[in-house]
């Protein structure tokens, strides 16, 4: 794993000069954003060493280097998943290139379903905390120090400073956020009633199929992560209606002006 990071940190500074300081992950449905990348260098991940493929809809695959309100940041447009079939140390290999690149920051964005009652389709949650429901862990195995300890905290996993920052943006821009706890299922099937129930009572407000595994590398590493969900539906059994995929997708693109705002405004106060 060492080896293909070096090579694939080799590649991008090749590429990119420089490294940003912000690099971010747009979810499904939000990969839109790297469109709005000023002077943009676009490299597909088949390119890069010990990158996957995304395979899942709403994710271009590719990374995409440039300018976001003036600052400069790495994209991820798209991301990979553990339902696709990937081990969970491929699902993380491009934020462990990033930290060796010199990245310091990190804003990960999803699409989630609502499970907090109180909120409704189009919602942006930023995330406090996660409740890991698989059981599975990017860190599992023989761990190398120089991505970070045997060892770790996971208690400030979602920074609150960036958190901070990001209910100013909101403020700042009349964007309401909400705030709550993102609980992760593997997928590729949508969450059963049942089992939103379960993490309603443990105190999940968003259910989803990403992001957890990042969070986890990025504080195994060092670095302060930033999530937001967008809430693209109401989870299972919530309301009386089925779940699909189009649904999801639909409402992202609907808050994309929203989302872009808030992200820009976000990149701004942060640099």
């Amino acid at each position: 794993m060492s080896d293909e990071i070096e090579a694939a940190v080799s590649f991008l500074r090749q590429k990119i000069g420089a490294a940003p300081r912000l690099a971010l992950v747009l979810g499904s449905g939000l990969g839109g954003l790297a469109e709005e990348v000023e002077d943009p260098l676009t490299i597909p991940y088949s390119r890069i060493s010990g990158f996957s493929v995304s395979t899942a809809p709403g994710h271009a695959g590719a990374l995409v280097c440039g300018k976001l309100s003036g600052r400069k940041v790495i994209v991820m447009q798209g991301r990979f998943h553990f339902y696709e079939g990937y081990p969970l140390e491929r699902i993380v290999f491009p934020l462990r290139v990033f930290r060796a690149l010199g990245v310091e920051r990190l804003l990960l964005t999803n699409a989630a379903g609502g499970v907090n009652p109180g909120f409704s389709p189009g919602d942006f949650m930023v995330i406090r905390d996660h409740i890991n429901m698989t059981g599975w862990n990017p860190c599992i195995g023989q761990n190398d120090e120089r991505l970070g300890p045997r060892f770790f905290d996971m208690s400030r996993a979602y920074s609150p400073a960036l958190r901070g920052l990001a209910h100013r943006a909101g403020e700042e821009l009349g964007i309401a956020l909400r705030e709550g706890v993102y609980a992760w299922f593997t997928g590729p099937s949508f969450e059963t009633p049942a089992e939103i129930r379960m993490v309603g009572i443990l105190g999940a407000d968003a259910v989803g199929m990403s992001t957890v595994p990042e969070a986890i590398a990025a504080a195994h590493c060092g670095l302060e992560t930033l999530g937001i969900s967008c809430i693209t539906n109401m989870a299972a059994g919530i309301l009386d209606r089925p779940i699909s995929s189009e649904e999801v997708l639909e409402i992202s693109a609907a808050r994309r002006p929203e989302f872009s705002a808030l992200v820009r405004r976000v990149v701004d106060l942060i640099a």
